[in-house]
């Protein structure tokens, strides 16, 4: 335990779980719901990884006793065993390490991803809508929580754009690195010749601010229209103007919603949607990096492209990271942590 107790941290997040559980017994702090929800996802974080270090810890003491009686006794049955339960034990150990990544401002809240086709018409549209499938996979293969805020719909088959929001433990430190063009190359199934087609899509993501941001809306600032919002038809097509659009007059930020029922609940998520955006645009003023990422989606081309999509030829390249796949239909199916995990190794 001393070795791992010191590579983790082990005594420190000891020290910063009582300095968490001494500041819920404040009863000031339950007046900021927010803060709370975080401190209550800092504290669950901290006892997982406390926790996995205790089972680790008496795991390693118990296969010492093991492999000292497959020793002893000439075992190769318990001597075998002995091997799998080391490798479990890697892969525990190895998973703790990988979270040492998250060690970024936001990166323990939840994100939104921004999804934009390019020009192409219903080729980038429906390159749009895999994307966003992918995303959705992988949130729900670490069991997040996902919800579709917006969407476009293409002209005949897509999405034009779309923005979805993914909740759970450190979601935005695991998508962050994620921001950039994905190149896809294929023969059209929209082409009755089966040409080669080349299509675009960019992702930005950006983290779920809180009430504790330094972002201030004034409702003079805000311009909003009631709509009857859309629909395929039939019984249930909401017939009262429950869809918001909500105009930031001193920006000219624009959002809308238009998939709940009740127009308080569409007026709720497109102001949520007002702040997100000014502090995307906050943000991309403060920090250089983060603005060549969003002047990128700008142009959706050749520019910051951060992986292809070679489909005729079964081949997936990330582009900053150099780590390729022939396992096209798994990525697509939101497999994409060994792009995720090689670009937050190496510092992107």
């Amino acid at each position: 335990m001393i070795l791992l107790g010191i590579f983790f941290d082990y005594l420190k997040l000891k020290q910063k779980l009582l300095i968490i559980n001494n500041q819920f017994t404040n009863s000031n702090i339950w007046k900021n719901i927010n803060f709370v929800t975080q401190l209550s996802k800092k504290k669950s974080y901290i006892e997982n990884i406390l926790l996995t270090l205790d089972i680790i810890n008496q795991e390693i003491i118990d296969i010492d006793e093991l492999i000292t009686i497959a020793i002893n006794t000439n075992d190769n049955n318990i001597l075998h065993d002995s091997i799998q339960i080391l490798y479990n034990i890697k892969h525990k150990i190895d998973k703790l390490e990988f979270q040492k990544f998250f060690v970024k401002k936001n990166d323990n809240k939840n994100c939104f991803i921004d999804i934009q086709a390019g020009s192409g018409g219903i080729e980038s549209q429906d390159w749009a809508q895999m994307i966003m499938r992918m995303y959705l996979k992988w949130a729900e293969k670490k069991k997040f929580k996902t919800y579709i805020i917006k969407q476009s719909l293409g002209e005949k088959i897509g999405i034009k754009s779309a923005t979805i929001k993914i909740m759970g433990n450190y979601v935005f430190g695991w998508l962050r690195t994620e921001n950039g063009i994905h190149r896809l190359v294929r023969k059209s199934p929209f082409n009755s010749y089966g040409r080669r087609h080349t299509s675009f899509c960019s992702t930005f993501i950006y983290p779920e601010t809180n009430n504790n941001s330094n972002i201030i809306i004034k409702p003079d600032d805000l311009r909003i229209d009631v709509y009857r919002s859309s629909g395929a038809g039939g019984q249930h097509v909401n017939r009262t103007e429950s869809a918001v659009r909500i105009t930031h007059i001193p920006t000219g930020i624009v959002t809308q919603c238009q998939n709940n029922r009740s127009q308080h609940k569409n007026k709720y998520q497109a102001i949520k949607q007002i702040e997100k955006k000014l502090y995307e645009l906050d943000f991309k003023n403060k920090n250089i990096a983060k603005k060549k990422i969003e002047d990128s989606k700008l142009n959706i081309s050749w520019s910051y492209q951060i992986r292809s999509y070679i489909l005729d030829n079964a081949r997936i390249k990330d582009i900053r990271t150099g780590i390729e796949t022939n396992n096209i239909q798994s990525v697509l199916n939101g497999n994409i942590d060994i792009f995720i995990k090689a670009s937050l190794k190496i510092g992107l």
